[in-house]
């Protein structure tokens, strides 16, 4: 019997090899698993756009719930002005919580668990989050780097700090999302292995003992249902505070 390795549900396969001057831009597990999660994203907002009933269905509330959501949360960390920013930030909050919601799908692919994915999407939001700032407040921005009330003496201490927190908020947004849902399938897996081996090893004692790992499993399924949609909060609320430390400065 083949024996798979924990980690062999994140490797990225090419569905389409394709490569352009000994450039390798295949057409992957996980470039497929992205474009699923944008059409039922634009799919299931679409529809619940166009019924716009009196009363609401189910899919109507729930795009609702998600723009109230979103909306609270943008008018809590920015405030009535970034509104503007709505599409962005939306836009950021479901790219992540359907990269974690489909990972959770069996025999799918969890493209959020991949630094290289949640690495671009974090500076995509850094450099995004400089321009906004540089293009409102233009090299008074800079002044994000010193904060008010620092005495002189401190100045040549606090700007280095200030500004290597800066530089690193891609590092710490990316890092976080990518390690907590590797760890979270990573665990999945190996109780999933617990469970099999039991039952192939002990034969019909091992129906009975193959239950406790099930059983574990199935709080860990619980949890990382829980653990999905916190990291896409958590990704889309950096993202607003971000904004708000660009656009207000301090």
């Amino acid at each position: 019997m083949a024996v798979h390795s924990p980690v062999d549900q994140f490797k990225i396969e090419p569905l389409i090899p394709l490569q352009i001057a000994g450039v390798d831009i295949s057409f992957t597990n996980s470039s497929l698993w992205m474009m699923i999660a944008v059409v039922l994203s634009i799919s299931l907002l679409g529809a619940a756009a166009r019924s716009r009933a009196m009363i609401p269905g189910r899919l109507q509330v729930m795009a609702e719930m998600l723009y109230e959501f979103v909306g609270g949360m943008i008018r809590d960390n920015i405030g009535q002005h970034g509104r503007k920013y709505f599409p962005f930030v939306f836009s950021v909050f479901m790219i992540v919580l359907m990269g974690n919601l489909l990972g959770l799908v069996p025999f799918s692919f969890t493209y959020t668990s991949h630094i290289a994915v949640t690495g671009i999407l974090a500076l995509f939001i850094f450099v995004m989050v400089t321009i906004i700032g540089l293009v409102r407040h233009g090299l008074h921005f800079f002044h994000l780097f010193l904060p008010p009330g620092v005495p002189i003496f401190l100045v040549p201490i606090v700007v280095p700090i200030e500004v290597i927190s800066y530089l690193i908020r891609p590092v710490t947004l990316s890092v976080r999302l990518f390690a907590n849902m590797m760890a979270g399938h990573l665990v999945l897996k190996v109780f999933a292995g617990f469970s099999v081996a039991m039952v192939t090893g002990l034969g019909g004692a091992g129906l009975i003992a193959g239950l406790i790992p099930m059983a574990f499993n199935s709080l860990i399924i619980a949890f990382e249902l829980l653990v999905a949609l916190l990291q896409a909060y958590v990704y889309a609320i950096l993202t607003c505070i971000y904004l708000k430390d660009s656009i207000e400065l301090h």
